[in-house]
């Protein structure tokens, strides 16, 4: 690059881009952009790519474009060529937004609670409750799941326990939605109470004393004082719970049994034994379009929340 260009003055076009191709923390971070674009955006674009090919004949894809992997989602092709709507896959999309917004709310409902009774202890002891709280993500997810197909499933501990208090024997709570949904909570309960104790940690004390000086009772000091002040940590927390709840496939597939199918473990399917791979990867684009409509949203209502005075 001339002289001219990096002694420009300033105001003129060339002084903003000499600045910008001398900037050494644009070149510090390169090596991040670089590994960023290649580990995290350039699959995107495969991914949307394998969407739109032709599924191969034995298995894989061949890049022809088309729509058929997306068309797929809602309509089955007929013996006579003609398509026909089939809503497997749209109940199976329901059933994965259900699963993870129950557990989300689930979450919530027990973590609010605990965090804030976390929050209120002495240093010492808040510092071991947290470490509690982290306590699960030292041991492996699959392990951990598996522990709940010991307490659950047939001759498991609680079966075993409600037999001891009179119930009829051989009882078994495994391959439905609800040991699917007890799964998810568990794994996902610390990635709920992490941020609203972080939230509520930093909660004024005064204020909840001034309402009940106001005579607020503590239902009114939850609704009034404590949610809205803890909504970022909330949110950061839902946001945590939910999105990795619509793309799970342990639980499902386990506590499950893979009779009842998410998002997730029919993606895994797709890749896998049918062997159908524009129709798993426009899944998968589906399922991430979605997220972002939702992150999107979430997004917006937090600005409107902060602009209001």
């Amino acid at each position: 690059m001339s002289d001219t260009a990096l002694h420009a003055p300033a105001g003129t076009d060339r002084a903003p881009r000499a600045r910008f191709w001398h900037d050494l923390s644009f070149w510090g971070l390169l090596p991040s952009w670089l590994l960023m674009g290649f580990a995290l955006i350039l699959p995107i674009f495969i991914i949307a790519a394998v969407s739109l090919a032709t599924r191969g004949a034995h298995g894989g894809f061949a890049w022809d474009f088309n729509l058929a992997g997306y068309r797929q989602i809602l309509f089955n092709e007929g013996w006579t060529g003609e398509l026909e709507f089939t809503p497997q896959y749209l109940l199976i999309i329901a059933r994965t937004f259900a699963l993870a917004g129950a557990t989300t709310l689930i979450c919530l409902f027990f973590a609010v609670p605990v965090a804030y009774f976390i929050s209120r202890q002495p240093p010492g002891r808040k510092a071991i409750l947290v470490y509690l709280v982290t306590l699960p993500f030292w041991v492996s997810m699959i392990l951990r799941v598996y522990a709940w197909m010991i307490i659950l499933g047939k001759d498991g501990t609680l079966p075993r326990l409600l037999e001891t208090l009179g119930f009829p024997a051989g009882m078994s709570f495994m391959f439905n939605d609800g040991a699917t949904l007890t799964a998810m909570v568990y794994t996902a309960m610390p990635l709920m109470v992490l941020p609203v104790f972080a939230s509520i940690e930093k909660l004024d004390g005064t204020l909840i004393e001034a309402s009940h000086d106001l005579y607020g009772n503590r239902w009114v000091t939850l609704r009034r004082v404590i949610l809205p002040l803890t909504a970022p940590g909330i949110v950061a927390g839902a946001i945590l719970v939910f999105v990795p709840a619509l793309g799970a496939v342990l639980e499902p597939t386990l506590m499950g049994g893979g009779k009842q199918m998410m998002m997730g473990s029919l993606i895994q399917l797709q890749f896998g034994g049918g062997r159908n791979w524009p129709f798993g990867a426009a899944i998968a684009m589906a399922l991430m379009a979605l997220v972002m409509v939702f992150l999107i949203f979430t997004a917006l209502r937090a600005a409107r929340r902060e602009a209001l005075p």
